[in-house]
């Protein structure tokens, strides 16, 4: 395929990133874009964040909308499929990228107890909610394609209360998006996304032993990026991925374990 053709390859179409306004979602979007998608950004509150998204992507000709919502409210979840749907007339992708920050302040100041609801809430339960509520409109309409957020330790684990957390929670996103495939085929493709080490805002932070662990367990020799990530994304919800549901893609620069 010719870069000319790879850049058009989603013209016409319609994407959502959820927790668009900085980090990976950020990335993906600005990634859809460049392959010819209009974007509706979404965030919790970071409004002027995500419009800076949003100019980003009308600078190369695309359109983009904001819609706030809070993910851990139901109701919310429900209000985000069904503007995003009416105000763009179809959805023909649906990124659910927005999960809890527990990582980094204030949210690493939390009990464990209390990151585990927050993972569950957002990472979790809003993650299903919104899935199956885009995904019978999709199938309605014909077609689309919902990629999920997981992490490439769910399976095999990590020490520690962030493994612990994220294993829990992740392993089911993962789970569910292999059921959600089934039920959803074949009108709708549904795979997920598995990062290992990527360079978010953690990771900017993180001490010289962090550092040298991701740069360690990684095949490549470094921190994954968000673009690594939403390269990926971007090929999963093209047509030349059109034969590919229900998977786990790890996106872990080959990481040893």
């Amino acid at each position: 395929m010719s870069r000319e053709s790879k850049q058009a390859e989603l013209e016409g179409t319609c994407s959502v990133v959820t927790g668009s306004s900085s980090g990976i979602g950020r990335a993906i979007s600005l990634g859809l874009a460049a392959s010819g998608a209009d974007v509706i950004i979404h965030c919790r509150e970071s409004l002027e964040a995500a419009e800076g998204v949003a100019c980003q992507i009308r600078k190369i000709g695309r359109k983009a909308r904001v819609i706030l919502a809070d993910l851990r409210d139901p109701g919310a979840c429900d209000r985000l499929v069904k503007e995003a749907w009416e105000q763009s007339g179809r959805v023909d992708s649906w990124i659910n990228n927005a999960g809890a920050d527990v990582l980094t302040p204030p949210g690493n100041q939390l009990s464990f107890d209390e990151k585990l609801r927050a993972l569950f809430a957002v990472d979790v339960s809003a993650t299903i909610r919104l899935s199956r509520g885009v995904g019978t409109r999709m199938r309605e309409a014909g077609g689309g394609v919902i990629l999920n957020m997981g992490w490439d330790r769910a399976e095999t684990g990590m020490e520690g209360d962030s493994g612990e957390l994220f294993s829990a929670s992740k392993s089911a996103v993962m789970a569910f998006s292999k059921s959600l495939a089934l039920s959803l085929a074949p009108e709708v493709r549904v795979n997920c996304l598995a990062p290992g080490w990527i360079r978010t805002a953690w990771a900017e932070g993180a001490s010289g032993q962090w550092q040298e662990r991701a740069t360690r367990e990684s095949l490549l020799g470094r921190w994954g990026t968000p673009e690594d990530v939403a390269a990926v994304a971007r090929f999963l919800v093209s047509p030349s991925a059109g034969f590919l549901t229900g998977q786990i893609v790890r996106i872990n620069g080959g990481a040893v374990r």
